[in-house]
């Protein structure tokens, strides 16, 4: 009876032990796997209906994150630690549409009103540019370009529609190649740039996009893009140069329009779901899988993974991928439960990132939400 009882305390012992592992180990391996979040709200501002989803991201030589906000300012991750930062510590403003690294390592940013840098300790607002009489197109690799220095429009000092290249420290306004009764027209607002082959910078307005290699411009207006008299104009929001050497536009209202060579094509009659160009204000293609929610006509972001795959940020759509073949549509379902896509961003070690309502990972084929 004592060998019996003995034993017995053995093994009620033991199972102690492992219940007691099973019950601890696995809330160690969930708080270790979970990322705090980032402390924006994603909430409308009382002015707009909008929502203050993640626009930009950039990871920078260090190994760090930032993730720029629509409304909320800007958040650097080192490791686990987050710092915010708004107005309050120097930012021109609390919306970051683009963030750059410059080749001495400080960050640029390229905010809804003015531009700031930041030195590893502070944020300073640049103020002081040039503004030559005549623009004096020049191109660097190692070249920062940032929108005109208002929201919408251009101040009294830009007069006429144009970027800002930063070049060894300093700032300088170049206007667009457009005829005289264009130049001031607000439909060429900049809304986006992109790096293509050869150095070439994309500067996306509303209206057209406008191409650069240094030496002259290509310019893809709306009859360029596709469409006809009486459709309009296109409302351009991002530009993309994959690895192919074909650029990708993207438009709030026309969906994707895909320039290769001297070719233009829609996005659903490259994936084979049709043959009409996208055409202003009607659906773009009759294909229900392609054309569910209307949700590739606002596309706000366009980017390339490792495998050479397209990706397209929608609003209200979620994601889309064009793998050469066919499209394919990421909901919640795949794990991205932000309907909106800002920003497409691939990092150093080929991991693609998507920010929105939320900063998303893509793990295999279906995505995880770190912040």
């Amino acid at each position: 009876m004592f060998q019996s009882a003995f034993l017995t305390r053995i093994v009620l012992l033991l199972m102690f032990v492992n219940m007691s592992g099973c019950a601890v180990n696995p809330e160690v391996e969930t708080r270790d796997a979970v990322s705090p979040r980032l402390p924006f709200t994603y909430q409308p501002t009382p002015q707009t209906a909008s929502h203050g989803g993640v626009r930009a991201i950039l990871q920078d030589r260090d190994g760090n994150f930032w993730f720029g906000s629509q409304f909320e300012g800007v958040c650097r991750v080192d490791g686990g630690q987050i710092r915010h930062f708004t107005e309050v510590d120097g930012l021109s403003d609390d919306q970051v549409r683009v963030i750059h690294e410059a080749a001495d390592g400080s960050i640029w940013f390229d905010n809804g009103v003015g531009i700031s840098s930041w030195d590893g300790e502070r944020f300073t607002t640049h103020a002081t540019r040039d503004y030559p009489p005549m623009s004096g197109w020049s191109l660097q690799p190692s070249d920062l370009w940032f929108k005109s220095n208002e929201s919408h429009g251009f101040n009294e000092l830009e007069r006429d529609a144009g970027v800002y290249r930063l070049h060894d420290g300093g700032l300088t306004y170049l206007t667009l190649p457009l005829p005289p009764p264009l130049r001031s027209s607000t439909g060429y607002s900049v809304t986006g740039f992109a790096k293509g082959r050869g150095g070439r910078i994309w500067i996306a307005t509303y209206d057209a996009v406008f191409g650069f290699d240094g030496e002259s411009f290509t310019i893809i207006d709306g009859a360029r893009m596709g469409l006809r008299e009486g459709e309009g104009v296109p409302h351009v929001r991002c530009v993309f140069e994959d690895s192919r050497g074909r650029v990708w536009i993207g438009n709030n209202g026309v969906g994707v329009v895909v320039i290769d060579g001297n070719s233009t094509v829609g996005l659903a009659p490259l994936a084979g779901v049709g043959d009409a160009l996208l055409r202003m204000g009607i659906p773009m293609t009759a294909s229900a899988s392609v054309n569910r929610d209307q949700s590739l006509q606002r596309v706000f972001s366009l980017g390339e993974d490792r495998d050479g795959n397209v990706w397209i940020g929608t609003i209200d759509g979620g994601a889309w991928r064009y793998d050469g073949r066919e499209l394919r549509q990421f909901t919640a379902s795949d794990g991205l439960t932000s309907k909106s896509v800002m920003a497409i961003y691939l990092d150093r070690d080929g991991v693609l990132w998507l920010g929105g309502e939320g900063v998303f990972r893509l793990r295999g084929d279906r995505f995880e939400r770190v912040h």
